[in-house]
């Protein structure tokens, strides 16, 4: 019997707040998968927390998927959180020395504000570690819960203007950078 190879699939989906990262939900939540009308199985890249909206990769390509979420080929991830305090410049440095958390330090490649305003910051936080709700928890650590929170990019592919809920694609340059970026 010969086997057709199967088609590969990368489609960037901007997940909005509410749809669980998951193919399916045994207590029927909304999925990322009731965005993505595609015939072939895809699996996300990486989770996005219920309440976190923004950037999420599907892919039938499972070395990269894996290649993309394993710690050691530390791919970054860039992050706009909005906190409801105008964040110091002590709180700053914190955050971009690093925090310790109860699973371990945390120190992120780069942190900024994009925006200060009375009682709002918008800051800019790139890392390349994957724990669980870690952007979230850095802000915690320091005071500060974030009220919300976007994924803007897996660094080579940024979220552009893909709108919530949108799909698209990735083109031949966004899945040849990502090869590259894993050694594949």
């Amino acid at each position: 019997k010969i086997v057709r190879p199967q088609r590969r699939r990368y489609i960037m989906l901007n997940n909005p707040r509410g749809f669980i990262t998951t193919t399916s939900d045994d207590r029927d939540r909304q999925t990322v998968m009731e965005l993505v009308q595609t015939p072939e199985r895809l699996y996300p890249v990486g989770r996005l927390d219920r309440d976190t909206e923004g950037l999420l990769l599907l892919t039938n390509d499972g070395e990269l998927a894996h290649r993309l979420m394993h710690p050691s080929y530390e791919v970054s991830k860039t992050y706009l959180a909005e906190v409801s305090v105008t964040l110091s410049e002590q709180t700053l440095r914190k955050l971009r020395r690093g925090v310790q958390l109860d699973d371990g330090p945390i120190k992120p490649d780069s942190v900024s504000v994009v925006q200060r305003a009375e009682g709002r910051s918008l800051v800019r936080v790139r890392l390349h570690s994957g724990r669980n709700r870690i952007v979230r928890r850095m802000f915690d650590a320091v005071g500060h819960p974030v009220r919300r929170l976007s994924r803007l990019a897996i660094v080579p592919i940024a979220l552009g203007a893909l709108r919530p809920g949108q799909t698209r694609e990735l083109t031949g340059d966004d899945v040849g950078a990502l090869l590259d970026l894993t050694g594949l």
